[in-house]
């Protein structure tokens, strides 16, 4: 199953984005809607399928983008692009809602943007070479005269849905400004159109909106989008470890990959009763992690495992009012942090995760929807998938299950799968 769908409205629109895919280094394949056939299988990293479709009718080309989109798995595919005309010709509306339609979505980023090729979009209003749309030798376009410059106008002419933007100020702040603007935006509007004045802005988007469902419009940003993907790629053999049980079985585990050299760091869980201190501690745990994932695929982090530790920890948490349950909760919450800190600094593909309390903890901060099962390792210890973005390889295994090899056999397992 490809990773990422486009559905482009012609076969020079669909060769357009198929490029910048490409040369970001990705397997792209471009398919001609009118000879697939109904059960196609398609195995390319990019997908992307040309409907024809910019000259028919409203209807027919809403039809024909919602009957492709719908050959695909929603929940297997990590994102869809409506390609559309960088100075937005043709059904417009129509395939934008015939997407997310046929996915079920209420809300999509469009970014008609293409600087390389002269199109700017500038507070919502679109430049073709320093000439506003509506003045640009677009306007005398015998189909689709182009007589209005904002985007957002457009579209809502050819929309039930509500439209909104995303202008040049918020993305001067970077991405995760941009992030939280689409978020504060979504379930207000529908359709959020974003400023582009160059490529530092796609760049900028590409970022906030690479774990999107849907994304909309001209094909510049799939470079941007592309690179991503690549970088992840190149990390994909990552695997991070955190373990949070005391159980003997994850203790025997934990000797057996520090005997065997792999980088495994040790939580000191007496320095978490202070914020200073529990800042301070995560921190050094990432410097670390960062640091081993520049020569290794695999580190671990554990919480303290010796005895006389583990009775200081608990002896701190008592003078803190802090009881056994609660303890508990602060060790696996911080070590769930760490794998949210790791997976944003180091882009692990996957995650081995020890302990049932841990294990918990993990799937909250992350916000893992739910797992595909896929593979079993030992007798009750399957291989998963989340089935959200960014689609992690999870081992969630309980504490007193597994031998002593078992980290090191779920990692190897873990490399190896797609």
């Amino acid at each position: 199953m490809p990773y990422t769908v486009v559905i482009a409205d012609d076969v020079t629109g669909a060769n357009d984005i198929g490029i910048m895919y490409a040369k970001a280094g990705l397997d792209t394949v471009v398919y001609s809607s009118e000879r697939l056939e109904e059960k196609e299988s398609f195995q390319d990293t990019v997908t992307i399928i040309d409907t024809n479709s910019r000259f028919l009718s409203y209807s027919e080309a809403y039809e024909r983008v919602y009957r492709e989109t719908k050959r695909f798995c929603k929940d297997q595919v990590h994102q869809f692009f409506d390609k559309q005309c960088s100075v937005f010709r043709g059904n417009i509306g129509a395939e934008f809602d015939a997407m997310l339609d046929a996915l079920g979505e209420e809300f999509a980023v469009v970014v008609a943007g293409f600087p390389d090729n002269g199109r700017q979009t500038i507070r919502s209003i679109h430049y073709v070479h320093g000439t506003e749309l509506k003045d640009s030798q677009f306007r005398n376009d015998p189909v689709h005269p182009m007589t209005e410059s904002n985007l957002a106008e457009i579209l809502k002419k050819q929309t039930k849905r509500r439209v909104g933007a995303v202008w040049y100020p918020i993305i001067d702040q970077g991405s995760e400004a941009v992030k939280k603007e689409l978020d504060r935006l979504r379930g207000e509007v529908n359709y959020v159109i974003m400023d582009v004045r160059d490529n530092r802005d796609l760049e900028v988007i590409a970022r906030a909106v690479k774990d999107e469902k849907i994304i909309c419009g001209s094909s510049a940003i799939g470079y941007y989008l592309g690179k991503l993907k690549k970088e992840t790629q190149e990390a994909g053999d990552r695997i991070f470890c955190i373990a949070g049980s005391l159980t003997p079985q994850t203790l025997a585990q934990t000797a057996w990959m520090r005997k065997k050299g792999y980088p495994v760091f040790e939580l000191d869980t007496m320095k978490l009763f202070t914020a200073k201190e529990r800042k301070e501690e995560k921190e050094r745990i990432l410097r670390e992690c960062k640091k081993a994932f520049e020569t290794d695929a695999f580190v671990m982090v554990h919480s303290m495992q010796e005895p006389e530790k583990v009775a200081g920890t608990k002896e701190l948490a008592a003078e803190a009012g802090i009881g056994n349950t609660g303890v508990s909760g602060l060790v696996s919450g911080t070590l769930a942090q760490l794998c949210e800190e790791v997976g944003r600094e180091c882009r692990p593909a996957g995650f081995i995760i020890c302990g049932g309390d841990t294990s918990g903890s993990f799937c909250e901060r992350l916000k893992i929807k739910g797992m595909r099962i896929e593979k079993e390792i030992q007798p009750g210890l399957p291989t998963c998938r989340s089935i959200t973005p960014p689609y992690y390889k999870l081992v969630l295994k309980s504490g007193s299950f597994g031998n002593d090899e078992f980290i090191e056999e779920a990692y190897r397992i873990l490399r190896t799968e797609e």
